[in-house]
């Protein structure tokens, strides 16, 4: 690594929040040599461009270890694969410890709950003893992560959680060991144990959803990582021999086999076949491979043999830099920075110095007895500042939220995606199996009964989708298929054979001038099918134009009317596809598209995207194939289509469980309107505490000898906490 441009990615530990994430970046950019640093929270890394000559990996590592958080580099030898199963038995384990801590604060809680407020001295050391695990186990890293934010000089939602669950155990606590004595006081002691376990166990629960998202952001790679083949025959010495994928070396002669999948890039040398290269264009076609021609690894071979010379291997191949777009666009996503914790960076310092004030004012200028009272009121202020409906506020309207996109038919991947979706300006669309269904079938047959029975004869022999389409379209008339006397393949043009006696030729223009054909009667009808977007194959019987099949690739009923919706929303809709220009145009013309980006690979549709949000825009792309998988990593919200491959499924933050694009607008609606509610609730969280914190701190005491205790700031918080619940529910009718 020399001059400024060495970078490294180090994974970082104990990020709960945004304002984790962006306290570990501010450190990290104000280090000496450090260019540029990015933490993404949903992955747990930081990828940071510094001058070597300045500072190294090992410092980096120390300074996240220095703002409070983990940090190890990577090992030296450790491949992707390898790291990839380490992040996820670490995310696994999270997932399993929140679930558990979440019972052991959940079971307390309710307990606490239906027992009610307790009276007796039995009935406060019982709830002190269900609370303890709760605050010693359950929560306890609220306050381990809360105190290392202080440290650093920082708060976040940890702080408050620690803050406000802290001073009512606390205040409970002593007014339990201490009964007897504050009751010779004069003071009735009352304790808020309730309180305590359910704030915790409200706040793990919000913490177990997110955890689950975050261990979906490495299954897409798996899956990418999954298509490659482990072995490859190649010829060595004379010999075919079979060996592990990382032995075979750039020049290396591959023999491939029909049905399989092609371990490495290359260059066709002997043989001729069709290839299967949706993962890679989208396009459900294969594409005819002659010697000359290029293939790629992890793409399937169909119907052919081939031998072919390896040209890139190992991380070079195609498939490799797909795998390095989608983890690469994966971490350049930076966290949302949620309205809770930005709050939180000044309200947390204000609440704890008020009540620093209170208790100094009390105790100098109250009534007797000065120092109970002081504790009293300074314990108020924290209870009633503690955020039990800010923890509410979020997870509320996202469970309620998510719940109600699953009945639309849009699976919705969290919070984080549920803000990014509401933000969205720009749609980016996919074409294939998009806005059109990804199956090839006839759309226009112009042949008789009996020629399209011949046609399907010699057309059931071959492996290619288009000849498919025309088989099952004679099927449909319920027509005898018969037994060919002869066929053969064309590559790239169509098929020719022999059934009843009867000569059959079928394919594109090219073909039909080879056999000396004469096309013209039909010709009008083949310009108006491909300005159509549908696919003209001539057809010719006993050397005479017999007529015309169109086959296209149909769009789906609700297309349509979705890009529609989409524009009344005030969104810019853009077609990105592989698909040639033509064909692209005549369908974003009957969508209502107006903007189409046609012919592009992966890399091209990642950079598409980046270039539209370099804009300014915020992007979502709908995709549904292996090649989208870049492009939704990149944009602000990946959209997946659920008939889509796997790895488009987890790579979008929402998934279309429907197949059917009208869920976009569906899906954008509910977010827009969850986010309206999400502030709504910060709102009605932080309005009780407003007016509370004064009453708390003794305002209305000198006039009218008013002075608002924990347990009626314990009922603010409930009243905040069941206007939170009560505002989300109305998204259930969104």
């Amino acid at each position: 690594m020399s001059g400024a441009n060495a970078t490294c990615t180090i994974p970082v530990s104990g990020m709960t929040c945004a304002a984790c994430s962006g306290r570990v970046q501010r450190s990290l950019e104000r280090t000496a040599g450090v260019s540029s640093a990015t933490v993404n929270l949903m992955t747990g890394e930081a990828t940071v461009a510094f001058d070597p000559h300045a500072t190294g990996p090992d410092q980096l590592v120390q300074v996240i270890r220095d703002t409070g958080y983990g940090a190890e580099l990577p090992a030296p030898t450790a491949n992707a694969e390898d790291a990839l199963e380490s992040l996820e038995r670490e995310r696994a384990a999270e997932v399993r410890t929140l679930k558990w801590k979440l019972w052991v604060a959940l079971v307390p809680a309710v307990i606490l709950m239906l027992l009610g407020h307790p009276h007796t001295a039995g009935a406060r050391w019982l709830a002190l003893a269900l609370t303890l695990p709760v605050v010693g186990w359950s929560g306890r890293h609220f306050y381990s992560r809360a105190w290392a934010a202080l440290r650093h000089g920082g708060a976040d939602m940890n702080t408050l959680i620690a803050v406000g669950t802290g001073a009512a155990f606390g205040f409970s606590f002593f007014m339990t060991i201490a009964a007897g004595w504050v009751s010779t006081h004069g003071v009735v002691p009352q304790v808020y144990y309730e309180t305590v376990a359910m704030i915790i166990a409200l706040v793990l629960l919000g913490n177990l959803l997110e955890a689950r998202a975050k261990s979906r952001t490495s299954s897409a790679i798996r899956k990418l990582m999954g298509l490659r083949p482990a072995t490859a025959r190649v010829i060595r010495g004379g010999a075919e021999v079979e060996v592990p994928i990382a032995d075979v070396h750039v020049g290396d002669e591959v023999v491939l086999r029909p049905g399989e999948r092609i371990p490495v890039d290359g260059v066709v040398l002997r043989g001729a076949s069709t290839v299967d290269e949706s993962m890679l264009t989208g396009e459900p076609a294969p594409v005819v491979k002659e010697p000359g021609a290029e293939v790629v690894g992890a793409t399937l071979n169909r119907n052919g043999a081939l031998q072919f010379r390896a040209t890139r291997v190992g991380g070079d191949t195609v498939l490799a830099r797909i795998i390095a777009l989608v983890r690469g666009a994966q971490g350049q996503r930076a966290p949302i920075q949620h309205l809770a914790d930005r709050i939180s960076a000044v309200f947390v310092p204000v609440v704890i110095g008020i009540a620093a004030v209170v208790f100094g004012l009390w105790y100098a200028f109250g009534p007797e007895p000065r120092y109970l009272h002081a504790l009293i009121s300074a314990v108020t202020v924290l209870i009633i500042a503690c955020p039990c409906a800010m923890g509410l506020a979020t997870p509320t309207a996202v469970m309620v939220a998510t719940g109600r996109g699953a009945e639309l038919g849009v699976l919705i991947k969290g919070g984080e995606a549920l803000q990014r979706v509401a933000e969205v300006d720009t749609v980016v669309l996919d074409k294939t199996g998009t806005i059109t269904e990804g199956r090839p079938r006839v759309v226009h047959l112009g042949l008789s009964d009996d020629d399209l029975r011949l046609l399907a004869s010699i057309e059931r022999l071959s492996e290619h989708p288009l000849g498919e389409t025309v088989v099952e379209a004679a099927r449909a008339r319920n027509l005898t298929l018969l037994e060919p006397q002869s066929f053969g393949v064309k590559p790239g043009k169509g098929v020719i054979g022999t059934a009843d006696g009867h000569a059959i030729v079928a394919g594109n223009r090219a073909l039909m001038g080879e056999h000396r054909i004469d096309i013209s009667a039909v010709e009008p009808a083949a310009t108006a099918l491909a300005e159509q977007a549908a696919t003209p194959v001539f057809v010719a019987v006993d050397g005479r134009a017999a007529g015309l099949v169109g086959i296209a690739d149909p769009l789906k009923p609700t297309s349509a009317e979705a890009v529609q919706q989409l524009n009344e929303l005030g969104l810019r809709v853009v077609m990105l596809t592989g698909d040639d220009t033509r064909t692209a145009a005549a369908v974003a013309r009957t969508v209502g598209i107006e903007q189409v980006v046609a012919e592009v690979l992966p890399e091209q549709k990642l950079n598409e995207v980046s270039r539209i949000q370099a804009e300014g825009r915020v992007v979502a792309m709908v995709g549904d194939g292996l090649n989208d998988a870049p492009a939704l990593a990149q944009s602000d919200v990946g959209i997946a289509m659920a008939s889509g491959t796997d790895v488009a499924l987890d790579t979008g933050a929402v998934t279309l469980m429907r197949n059917d694009l009208s869920g976009v607008p569906r899906a954008i609606q509910l977010a827009r309107r969850t986010m309206r509610v999400i502030r709504q609730n910060l709102f009605w969280a932080f309005v009780y505490n407003v007016i509370g914190i004064p009453v708390a701190a003794g305002a209305l005491y000198p006039l009218f000898g008013i002075q608002l205790t924990p347990a009626l700031a314990a009922a603010a918080m409930a009243v905040s906490s069941v206007s939170v619940v009560t505002n989300s529910l109305r998204l259930r009718k969104a």
